[in-house]
């Protein structure tokens, strides 16, 4: 008889399921928690692991109890002296309790439920609810690129693939077509031996039938060792096919201000801006190129290490990340098979003569290939009490805002500390949004 057992040890040897039942529960308070945490963590912490602490009416399970109001109930009340049935308990004069902060003698509670969340489980939180709008141009952009479908049954495949039921509904019809003795016949066969052996005097009709029921114990055995509980032409395998799949290509364009008008505060708004952007498309999607691009009076493609990282600073025109980015357009990503996104944070200061030319970069070169087009505009924590009314904006908030009129591909959002971060990039690529659009 074979018997399979699954050994393998859930994460950090805890119980998966009960975990990830009780994520469901609590979702609400851990995304809340989550969504604090954005505008307290260092940059290089983003994608780590959460500590979260959820009130424990949050997790306490339903259950029924007798209302405190109405109703007519009967109680003992031991050690009463003053009231018989009948008499009208007087109401306290402070009602449900005084008010104050006094601290008090005695009394219980409970403390808040607090667990760590893994920085998989804080990502999926993180990202659940946002999508890139308009994934419409599909191409197979590597033949190597498969999806795994279920294709049926196989009798061979390999040991996690073995499809038990499958295999024990198999083993079950071959034993009944087979006839293989089972334990009940054994079990019986056994109790009339002991029963006729434990006679003192047995007649001879009754000798012949233990000797018969021997033989047919004998015969038994022999068939039950011939025909297997479990034979290898039983076993069955769940088969998956690899099929290609045209994969949605798509490019994402961050261009980044990081001019001598951009303090350490915009800066570090900036790149929590695009460290979330960046998280986002490498955890939701297979096949997204970023592009990094830096400017200051002159526009230039960088990695990531040096778009983050750099001290880089100078002098500030922003048509040249516009001008920059339509290069490599044209040279590496043909707009007929490549979905075109961008992301632009700036402080919204810029050399005076350029505004047309971003305006004419924007609504004839840019726009008209993109998916999607977002502008964040960052402030400094002593501009934020100035900017923070929508009559003051800077003169390129308002260059983009003639532009953005009818156009659904274009998008502006402001930030004015690290808790708007995260808030302003969900609204920017939430998926309500995009269908809304």
């Amino acid at each position: 008889m074979m018997n399979i057992i699954d050994r393998r040890l859930n994460p950090s040897g805890k119980s998966l399921p009960n975990r990830q039942r009780f994520i469901r529960l609590a979702k609400a308070t851990i995304r809340e928690a989550v969504v604090r945490s954005i505008k307290d963590r260092a940059l290089g912490d983003v994608g780590s692991k959460e500590v979260v602490d959820i009130p424990v009416k949050r997790i306490a399970e339903p259950r029924l109890r007798h209302s405190a109001e109405g109703g007519d109930r009967d109680q003992v009340l031991p050690g009463n002296k003053e009231f018989v049935r009948g008499d009208t308990l007087p109401k306290p004069k402070s009602g449900r309790g005084e008010k104050g902060s006094q601290a008090s003698p005695d009394g219980e509670g409970e403390d808040s439920f607090r667990f760590t969340i893994s920085a998989e489980e804080y990502l999926d939180v993180l990202f659940e609810e946002l999508e890139l709008p308009d994934l419409a141009k599909a191409q197979l952009k590597d033949t190597s690129v498969v999806r795994y479908r279920r294709a049926g049954h196989s009798p061979t495949g390999s040991p996690s693939n073995l499809n038990l039921l499958r295999t024990m509904r198999k083993s079950l019809a071959r034993r009944i077509s087979l006839r293989r003795p089972k334990s009940d016949d054994f079990a019986r066969l056994e109790a009339e031996i002991a029963e006729l052996e434990a006679m003192s005097e047995r007649t001879p009709e009754e000798d012949e039938k233990l000797g018969a029921l021997w033989l047919e114990r004998e015969k038994k055995e022999a068939r039950s060792r011939r025909i297997a509980y479990i034979d290898p032409v039983d076993l069955r395998f769940n088969r998956f096919e690899a099929t290609p799949q045209p994969s949605a290509q798509a490019v994402m364009f961050c261009l980044m201000d990081v001019s001598g008008s951009m303090t350490e505060d915009m800066k570090d708004l900036a790149k929590r801006f695009f460290l979330l952007l960046h998280l986002f498309l490498t955890r939701q999607y297979e096949h997204v190129d970023i592009v990094f691009i830096r400017h200051t009076s002159e526009a230039k493609e960088v990695d990531e290490e040096t778009f983050f990282r750099s001290a880089e600073t100078g002098g500030t025109v922003v048509s040249t990340a516009l001008a920059e980015m339509r290069r490599i357009v044209d040279e590496r990503y043909p707009v007929d098979d490549w979905n075109i996104y961008a992301a632009q944070a700036s402080d919204g200061d810029n050399y005076s003569s350029d505004s047309q030319t971003c305006i004419e970069l924007l609504t004839t070169q840019i726009l008209p290939i993109c998916q999607y087009f977002a502008y964040v505009e960052v402030y400094d924590r002593r501009q934020a009490e100035i900017f923070l009314s929508s009559l003051n904006v800077s003169e390129l908030w308002k260059d983009y805002q003639s532009v953005a009129v009818d156009r659904p591909n274009f998008a502006m959002k402001r930030v004015f500390s690290k808790a708007d971060v995260f808030p302003v990039f969900h609204q920017l690529f939430a998926k309500a949004r995009n269908a809304a659009a």
